[in-house]
């Protein structure tokens, strides 16, 4: 049986959710998708929405959707869902878990791999994060969780922007892609999505190409451009990108940060100092990936983390015309970016 595809949907209450879910669930895709709801509390409102009148846990709807509540462990929910699919008693092609509005996605995220039973079964697709453009500033202002939704986000959506002037969106874009600049953002209106933005985005593919934003990397206009000067031959890969923007009102502790280099990486001193820092830092480093120059191999090697779990895979090969150059960006809750940075820097060859 090949893995089955699951996504992760979050962002702060009222960011419209449900609204995208219903969507997802009500187009004719031909996909059948099992809803998991990570809801805590009383009374679920929700399910209201999705299904009516069923007091069972897993409810198959008309379009051949399910939807399974879980109050408990999310563990058991995926295995009951697995283990139901193989023996012919639910058919699914996909799972969406879609997380309380005040949860961190990170431990969600983390059971997909800390769980051989559930990594024999699933393979986690993306994080989508929804950020309502109304109320983002003051939610990303007061909860923390807010800011974490953003930091470990593969695609965000912006609902609501109707709601607000088109500078006020683009404040918030700048913003985001200052706490997160390998998500695409986009504005979504009632939750009209195209399903390709939603499902089979591999952002934890670890073959994927690394998305940066190629602008993020850039200064700010009216920045002092360290990026502009000229650099010796071989090392136009080397200055670091600064993070200055002009929104010195947020200062948001979710934050990116990009270390390049075209020098190789010595493969042991990497391992040392990334597994130093997780040991240290691991909670408060959301989603971290780079495409890595590595010494002794002619292969690309990608690299990613969640918290404490890190992995790297052997991408394609360097082309013969291609600059090998090293690129990696942390997304975290005050990092220490100088130590980072400087402790890259020294586990070059």
């Amino acid at each position: 049986m090949s893995l089955i595809p699951a996504t992760i949907l979050t962002g702060f209450l009222g960011s419209g959710k449900t609204t995208l879910l219903k969507r997802v669930l009500s187009e004719a895709h031909g996909q059948k998708i099992a809803i998991i709801e990570n809801e805590f509390g009383e009374e679920n409102i929700d399910n209201d929405i999705l299904v009516t009148d069923s007091q069972e846990q897993i409810i198959q709807m008309s379009n051949g959707c399910i939807c399974c509540t879980i109050r408990e462990d999310l563990r058991e929910a995926l295995q009951l869902l697995a283990a139901k699919k193989r023996q012919g008693l639910l058919d699914f092609d996909r799972v969406v878990i879609e997380t309380t509005g005040v949860a961190d996605p990170g431990p969600v995220a983390q059971t997909f791999f800390m769980d051989d039973e559930i990594a024999e079964s699933y393979l986690l697709d993306s994080i989508l994060t929804l950020v309502d453009a109304k109320h983002a500033n003051q939610q990303l202002d007061d909860r923390q969780e807010a800011r974490r939704q953003v930091g470990f986000a593969d695609q965000i959506f912006i609902s609501k922007t109707d709601l607000v002037s088109a500078e006020e969106v683009a404040d918030l874009q700048h913003r985001l892609k200052h706490m997160n600049p390998r998500a695409p953002q986009k504005a979504v209106h009632f939750g009209e999505v195209a399903l390709s933005e939603v499902f089979d985005l591999r952002g934890f593919n670890l073959n994927t190409k690394l998305d940066i934003d190629p602008d993020f990397l850039k200064e700010d206009d009216h920045d002092h451009d360290h990026a502009g000067h000229d650099h010796a031959p071989g090392e136009s890969c080397n200055h670091l990108s600064h993070q200055h923007g002009h929104h010195h009102a947020h200062d948001d502790d979710v934050k990116s940060f990009v270390f390049r280099s075209d020098r190789a990486f010595d493969p042991a001193k990497l391992e040392d100092f990334l597994g130093a820092v997780v040991n240290i830092y691991g909670p408060r480093m959301l989603r971290y990936k780079g495409v890595l120059y590595m010494k002794g191999t002619d292969r690309k090697v990608i690299f990613q983390g969640v918290h404490q779990l890190m992995g790297s895979d052997l991408g394609p090969a360097w082309g013969p015309d291609e600059k090998r150059c090293s690129k990696m960006v942390f997304i975290g809750i005050d990092l220490p970016q100088d130590i980072f940075l400087q402790g890259m820097e020294q586990s070059l060859v």
